[in-house]
Order: C-alpha cells, then sequence, then structure tokens
C-alpha cells in the first residue's frame, strides 16, 4: 500500500527530508474586505528521497489546482488544520536537489492579535484598519504556507501590493515601487537568512523620525500621524543601544536598516522582528507630559530588550523552542546592562532583582518547569513565555557571569555570536563556547539550572568556629523537593572586604569563620558586631535560611546601614518567602521589616511595599481581628517616607523618588491610609475640572484614582463615571491604562461586576482585558469568579492567545486562600482544559492551597498578636 499523507500527522516537528532555501512572496491585503491573497515561489532542497513534501499552513485556503513542483502537479493534497501541515503528494519521488515549489493562497485578516491581522486606529478622526503581523511563535503559518519551525532558516524577498496612499513596512528596505491607479506594488530587498517567526509586515498611515547609528544604519521610528514626539525618546535609546551591542558582541549589526512602530492591538509587549520591531503603544511612545517616570523606565528597557535580540535570537537563533530561554533570558539580562550603561542614575541592576523575584517566586512552585522545557505541539508553546524563560533565565546569566567575571564571558559571548552567526544554536553550544573561553566547568555547573526545575535554599548555622551550610530544593509549598544544585556561593563577614567564594557541589560543606572574621577584629569592633551575609548582591539564584543568631546580626547590619541595596532587598524577599513557606514566622518576619522603618531608597522599599501589601491581604483571612492592626502598623513602616516626598514633585528630584512617591502613595491608599486617600481625592476634583492642573501629573494620578475608587459604591458612583469620563476623553493608551487599572478596585460587588462587564465592549481593546482584571479589589473577588465560570465559553473564544487567556485565570483564582475555593475550580476546569492555559491553571491553584497552609501556620503562631501590638507600641 502507498504510505499516505496520514503518516505525517501527529508530529512535534517536520520532516527533514527536505528545507526551504529562499521564499519569494507576494501578498495583497484588502484592508477593507479585511482578507489577503497570496502567492508563493519556494526554493526547496530534496535531500532524501520522499513523494511528499510537508510543510505549515493554517488557517489558508490554498488553491490546490495551483500548487507545482518544477512542473510536477501534485497527485494528493492534504490540510491538516488541528496538525497545522499542509502535505503535498506526488506520483513519484522527487529529484534530489533544488527545485521550486509554488502556490496560491488566500487568507482573513484576523482581528486576534496573530498570524496577518487587523488593528484599528483613527486617521482624522474616523477609524481604519491597518494590517499587521505577529509570528512568534508559530503563526506564520497563517500568513502563508512555510516550514514553521526556527530550524529552517532560508531567505525571503518580498512583495506587497497596497493601496497606493499606504506606508508599508517589511523587515528589509524597499528595492523599488511601481504605481498602477490606486495600487502600488512594494519591492523589497532579499534578507539574509533568517527564521519565519521574525518575517513582518505592516501597512497604514504613518508618520515617521529618523537618526542614524555611528556606522550609519538608518534608524526610523514609526507612530500615528501627529505623534511623532512621543517617539522620539525610543528613538534615542535605540541608537545607542545598536552602537553599545555592537561593541559588546563585536559583531555590526545585521541589516541595513531598522524600524521600530507602535501598534494600538498588540497581545505582547513588543516582537523583535528583524529589522521591524513592532510595539504596544505604551512600550515605545513616551510623552513628558503624559508619561510616568516608570513608563520612561519601561520603554528604555523595552527598546533596549528587543534590540539585543537583533544579535541574540535573530542573527543566532534557538534551534527549537525548547531553547526559547537562550532568546528571551539574555535578551532581558543584556537589556539591563544597556540601560544602565546610558542611564546610571536609574540603578537599573539593583532593579535587575524585580526580575529575580518574580523568577524565584514561580520557580518555587511544583507546577515550575525546567528552563529547558520540551515542546511537543505549536499549541505547548506560547506557555513557556513566563517568568521562567525571562527572569530565571536572565537571572542564571547574572549568575555565571558574575561567576566567570564580565570581560571573560563578554569574549565568549562575542564568541558564541560569530561561531553561530545566520544558524541556529542550542543551550549546550553556548556552554562549549563559555567552557573553552574560561576553562571553568560550565557546563556541569549549568546544566543543574537549566535542565532541572526549581533551586536551592541554604541553610546557614554557626557551630563554633564553623559556619555550617546545606542546601535543599526550596518550595512554597514547605515540602522539599529532590534536587541538587552546583551553587556559585559568596559570602562576607562583617564587611564586604572580607568576601570568600566557592561552588557548594554537595548537599553540605562548611566555612572556617576564625580566619574570615579575623580580618574584622582589627577595627576593633567586638564579636557580637559581626554579621555574615551569603549571596552577595544577590547574584545567586537561591535562598538563604539563616539561623537565629545569623538572622539577627543581619537585623542590626541593616539598621546599622552595613549592607547594599541589593543584599537589603535580599534578605526581606528570601524572609519573606520563608515565611509563606511557613520556614519562619510571620512575628519573625514583621520584626524584620520594621528594621527597615528609616529607608528611603525606591530600589529597597519597592520590594519591602510588595511584601506589605502581601502581609496585610494574608492576614485579613488568617486573623481578621488584626487585620487593623497589622495595617496600622505596615502605615507606620511607609508612612515617614512618604510624608518626606509629600504629593507634589520638587526641582531637580531623582528619577527614583519621582518613582518612590508613586509607588508609596498608591500602597498607602491600598492599605487604608485615609489621610493619603482623603488628600487623593481632594486632588482627584481638581484634576477633574481641569485636566491641565499641575497639581495631579501622571505620577501621583494612579494613587488618586485607586483612592476616588475606595469611596464609590452603587449608592455613590460619581467617582466610578467620572473615570469613565477620564478614559473615555482620554486618546492616549497610557492615560486609558491607568483608568482601566483602577476601575474594578472599588469594595463595592456591583461595582467591581460592572467594570468587568466593561471589558466586553467595544472600548475596551481584547489586549487591555489585563489592566481590569489586575485590579481586582479584594472585595470583589467572589464577584469576579462567579463571573468568569459565566462567561468563560465567551472569554474562550474572544481571548485566543495562552497569554491572555492565562490573564484571566492568573487574576481571579490565586487570591482565594481555602483548600474549598481549590477544590470548587478545580471541579469547573474538569473537562474544560486546554494546552494553551493548563500550565496557568495548575500553578494558580497550587498558590490557593499555599496560601491555605500558610494562612493555618500563621493562626499557630503563639506571639504574633503580641508582638503587633508591641511593634505598634514601639512606633507609638
Amino acid at each position: 500500500m502507498a504510505a499516505s499523507p496520514d503518516q505525517f500527522r501527529g508530529q512535534a516537528r517536520l520532516p527533514h527530508f527536505a528545507a526551504p532555501l529562499r521564499y519569494d512572496l507576494r501578498l495583497r491585503p484588502d484592508l477593507a474586505a479585511c482578507t489577503f491573497t497570496g502567492a508563493a515561489a519556494i526554493a526547496v532542497a530534496v535531500s532524501a528521497p520522499t513523494r511528499f513534501l510537508v510543510l505549515n499552513a493554517a488557517e489558508l485556503d490554498v488553491d490546490r489546482a495551483s500548487i507545482r513542483f518544477q512542473d510536477l502537479a501534485p497527485t494528493d493534497v492534504a490540510q491538516f488544520e488541528e496538525d497545522e501541515i499542509l502535505v503535498i503528494g506526488f506520483d513519484r519521488d522527487l529529484p534530489l536537489g533544488e527545485g521550486v515549489l509554488t502556490m496560491d493562497f488566500t487568507g482573513t485578516l484576523n482581528d486576534q492579535m496573530r498570524g496577518f491581522y487587523r488593528s484599528k486606529y483613527l486617521y482624522n478622526g474616523e477609524s481604519r484598519n491597518m494590517a499587521v503581523t505577529q509570528f512568534e511563535a508559530a503563526d506564520a503559518r497563517r500568513c502563508f504556507p512555510c516550514w514553521d519551525d526556527p530550524a529552517f532558516k532560508a531567505k525571503f524577498k518580498l512583495t506587497l501590493e497596497v493601496p497606493s496612499d499606504l506606508v508599508a513596512l517589511s523587515n528589509m528596505p524597499v528595492a523599488k515601487e511601481t504605481v498602477s491607479g490606486s495600487i502600488k506594488t512594494v519591492y523589497y530587498e532579499e534578507s539574509p537568512l533568517m527564521s519565519t517567526y521574525l518575517v513582518a509586515i505592516v501597512v497604514g498611515i504613518f508618520d515617521y523620525i529618523e537618526s542614524s547609528t555611528s556606522e550609519g544604519t538608518k534608524v526610523r521610528v514609526y507612530t500615528q500621524v501627529g505623534k511623532t514626539h512621543q517617539g522620539k525618546f525610543a528613538l534615542d535609546v535605540a541608537v545607542k543601544s545598536l552602537d553599545l551591542y555592537k561593541d559588546y558582541f563585536a559583531t555590526p549589526y545585521p541589516l541595513p536598516k531598522l524600524d521600530m512602530i507602535a501598534i494600538p492591538d498588540f497581545s505582547a509587549g513588543a516582537m523583535e522582528n528583524y529589522g521591524l520591531v513592532t510595539y504596544r503603544d505604551t512600550a515605545l511612545l513616551y510623552d513628558e507630559l503624559l508619561s510616568s517616570a516608570s513608563n520612561k523606565q519601561q520603554v528604555a528597557i523595552t527598546v533596549a530588550h528587543e534590540l539585543a535580540h537583533q544579535w541574540f535570537g535573530n542573527l543566532v537563533t534557538m534551534e527549537w523552542w525548547t531553547h526559547l530561554w537562550l532568546n528571551e533570558g539574555f535578551a532581558s539580562w543584556v537589556s539591563y546592562l544597556a540601560v544602565e550603561s546610558l542611564f546610571p542614575e536609574w540603578n537599573n541592576w539593583t532593579q535587575f532583582l524585580d526580575e529575580t523575584t518574580s523568577g524565584l517566586k514561580l520557580d518555587a512552585l511544583a507546577e515550575s518547569h525546567p528552563i529547558e522545557v520540551e515542546v511537543n505541539h505549536a499549541s505547548e508553546i506560547d506557555a513557556i513565555f513566563d517568568s521562567i524563560s525571562y527572569d530565571k533565565g536572565a537571572s542564571v546569566i547574572r549568575m555565571l557571569q558574575s561567576y566567570l567575571g564580565a570581560e571573560r564571558f563578554q569574549k565568549a559571548l562575542a564568541s558564541y555570536i560569530k561561531k553561530y552567526a545566520y544558524s541556529n544554536a542550542k543551550t549546550e553550544d553556548l556552554w562549549a563556547v563559555l567552557e573553552e573561553e574560561s576553562g571553568e566547568p560550565v557546563k556541569d555547573l549549568m546544566t543543574t539550572w537549566t535542565k532541572q526545575q526549581g533551586y536551592p535554599v541554604i541553610y546557614a548555622k554557626i557551630n563554633g568556629h564553623d559556619l555550617e551550610l546545606e542546601q535543599a530544593q526550596f518550595l512554597s509549598d514547605g515540602s522539599s523537593g529532590p534536587g541538587m544544585w552546583i551553587v556559585p556561593v559568596t559570602s562576607c563577614c562583617g564587611s564586604y572586604d572580607a568576601q570568600k567564594k566557592f561552588l557548594l557541589k554537595d548537599k553540605t560543606d562548611k566555612i572556617n569563620i576564625e580566619e574570615f572574621a579575623a580580618s574584622q577584629s582589627a577595627d576593633g569592633e567586638k564579636n557580637q558586631n559581626i554579621w555574615i551575609k551569603l549571596n552577595i548582591d544577590q547574584t545567586g539564584f537561591y535562598r538563604v535560611k539563616y539561623d537565629d543568631e545569623l538572622a539577627a546580626g543581619l537585623v542590626n547590619a541593616i539598621k546599622a546601614k552595613k549592607l547594599s541595596l541589593m543584599d537589603k532587598i535580599g534578605i526581606v524577599e528570601d524572609s519573606y518567602a520563608l515565611s509563606v513557606a511557613c520556614k519562619q514566622t510571620l512575628t519573625s518576619l514583621l520584626r524584620l521589616l520594621n528594621a527597615y522603618n528609616d529607608e528611603s531608597d525606591y530600589t529597597v522599599l519597592s520590594h519591602v511595599t510588595s511584601v506589605c501589601l502581601s502581609i496585610s491581604k494574608i492576614t485579613v483571612d488568617a486573623t481578621p481581628d488584626l487585620n487593623k492592626d497589622i495595617k496600622q502598623l505596615l502605615i507606620n513602616l511607609l508612612l515617614p517616607a512618604a510624608i518626606k516626598l509629600g504629593w507634589d514633585p520638587k526641582d531637580g528630584e531623582s528619577h527614583l523618588d519621582v518613582m518612590l512617591r508613586s509607588l508609596l502613595l498608591t500602597a498607602l491608599v491600598r492599605l487604608g491610609h485615609n489621610e493619603t486617600i482623603n488628600e487623593g481625592i481632594r486632588r482627584f476634583h481638581i484634576f477633574f475640572e481641569d485636566r491641565k492642573t499641575s497639581l495631579l501629573p501622571p505620577d501621583t494620578r494612579k494613587a488618586a484614582y485607586l483612592a476616588m475608587m475606595r469611596t464609590v459604591r452603587t449608592s455613590s458612583r460619581s467617582g466610578y463615571d467620572a473615570l469613565l469620563k477620564i478614559y473615555r476623553e482620554a486618546s492616549e493608551p497610557l492615560e486609558k491604562s491607568r483608568v482601566l487599572g483602577s476601575l474594578s478596585s472599588s469594595p463595592d460587588k456591583d461595582i467591581v461586576l460592572e467594570a468587568l462587564n466593561f471589558m466586553f465592549t467595544d472600548e475596551v481593546r481584547n489586549q487591555d482585558s489585563f489592566y481590569i482584571l489586575g485590579g481586582i479589589s479584594l472585595e470583589g473577588q467572589e464577584v469576579a469568579w462567579t463571573w468568569l465560570k459565566e462567561n468563560w465559553d465567551y472569554v474562550l473564544k474572544t481571548w485566543k492567545s495562552s497569554s491572555l487567556i492565562s490573564d484571566f485565570i492568573k487574576s481571579i483564582v490565586p487570591p482565594f486562600t481555602s483548600e474549598e475555593k481549590a477544590t470548587e475550580v478545580t471541579e469547573f476546569f474538569a473537562g474544560r482544559i486546554k494546552p494553551s492555559f493548563e500550565r496557568a491553571l495548575k500553578q494558580s491553584l497550587e498558590r490557593v492551597r499555599i496560601s491555605s497552609r500558610w494562612i493555618e501556620s500563621i493562626r499557630s503562631e503563639p506571639k504574633f498578636g503580641q508582638t503587633v501590638q508591641e511593634l505598634l507600641q514601639a512606633k507609638a
């Protein structure tokens, strides 16, 4: 029996007997009908005997009669939608060597923000469609039939037929244009070898501003008409980043031009398409009058991240999605390197600990996954674009760089880029180059961090003259996993001048403190003031649990201002995580927080604040009778720094102080501090009457919006209506997102429900639903869950992409804190699970169970209530 096309179904990857060399694509989008037609001529190398060509296609209508390979017409054409493949069968084996496959096809400009899609924008007051592509991870197949796998690199030559008044952009510069009536044909230069997921097309009406790098590469930012001034900041960051990366990677920018463009409907933050980087408006545009300091920082980091990909990702590409972290972890890490160099006053590497913290939080779940994760179907890829690939990925790179030293590390990276340029690499390939250049056991060391999930907690205790260390896998549910790591341990004793570094390779080890502390006694300090800190500046991806004596020494060191900002952050984050895992008491965490009561640095207080808000939330359920006192205690901790900054910006204050003001005011509103809430409401009313008032600049607006929403009830809803009016009158996405993030924060359940239903209207873009979801008040949790159950089918149909659908679950499920609720959620989703959100659901349920266990533990702490009173009295 002759082999049938069915044999190719159910495979993780395409067969390798034929591979594309060059795509010649002609596309004609119809922006009114929201359809497109296309023709492809693909040069294919056949390397092994086969009667079949197998490539990817999804949601495309391929004209079977048009298919030819050289002059052969197929005898068999099968399109398997669930496998997203097109199988073309011939009546004989194809000749080995190069041949051309041609076909015509049509498709829909969809509204799913993936593949070739449409995005709405206003031009001269009327609504228009632009055509945009988003192909990562596996959606180029929705635009043209292709070998949609990063390892099948090929050259691309595109031709677009578009209305002659529109701007049409692609990866490469325009080679020539011809106009025939109302349609122009735009021919682009041929690209270098690249993967399908990086091909890009944007068609619409745009303005641009441009500049050049020191090498003369033309860089442009495209915006909607009349908004180019909002692209200036990103343009400046882009030009400087390209110059910096060219030197860092010792390789010139690979393409003749770089365009960056803001897209109104966009599911991710940004996409690094080769030579044509697309962004959400809020990730690219910056406006002095409308943007906050944190928006500015976000733009810089996002631009630096996407441009790092032009080398790490685009020039050298991961061999398969298992190695996605090579793209994302690296781009995240190196974007901080770039921004630190451009804006040293932002203290960027200290802020990098935000990334490490979020990686550590996710990776303490049993439902986490290794950095290198098996991917067996295209539908699973999206779910690994998470905190493990990005944040843990970036953090272990920082750990390795810190272990090898910056210079050795940079040299090795440059060698790696040169060796694998225009091709693909696996994680092992990077380790091999780093090992060769450094002579260190990089592969053995790093494999423990990328091939197994999780990370260790190191237990440190003093025993006579020894500091004894023991590692065990850390899990937030309090259990201990089987993992063992090779841990680059750093430690210092009494000062940063006395440091020790070594690799902890076994379960236990010890350091003799005598010789370690000897360098200290010369200071004439008595021994009780000696403190020991492990994991200096938190460069290692692990936590530390100190015995009581060591912990007390660190509290004293914090009070005496002996520790670096990063170490102060590390101590509070580890202590919080250990408390959640019931490895230490909440009582001791509150005592530790008290040592931060005169802290004034943004980077430290941003971590302290998030810990405070988590404590406030968990104690609502754990110790309701104490919650008011606990909130007061946390307010006392944050208030001094907030009073010092006040509501009004000061001349010449630092970027970080501007961010701190916004952080503290928002936190005080959330903790229910009346004076802050009342002042927020006062300023809101003035702002509502006069949007240009200086009393409520962008940085403090969110605090005032939240303050206003705390007062909103069904019976007195003027605050909600006022915010809706601001939303409807705002033309800027930044202002709109600020309002959306506040609408669901009312203590009134009916208002929360109204805010949730608002995202079903056409006034809210689907990409922005997560702002409303992320703001839901504690009082609104139950109503939000009921709403999600009632609307689940609609949500699933409307928000197709994995990241958007996961947002609904990750916002609504984890705030619950009881086993009963976890069971109820599990029962609802039984029989409804899909691969796109399965991981998010399992992780969310695990978080609910962790909270439930933590609550039990808090209730059984003997001195908890007494400590709260003591600390309150001390403040009084």
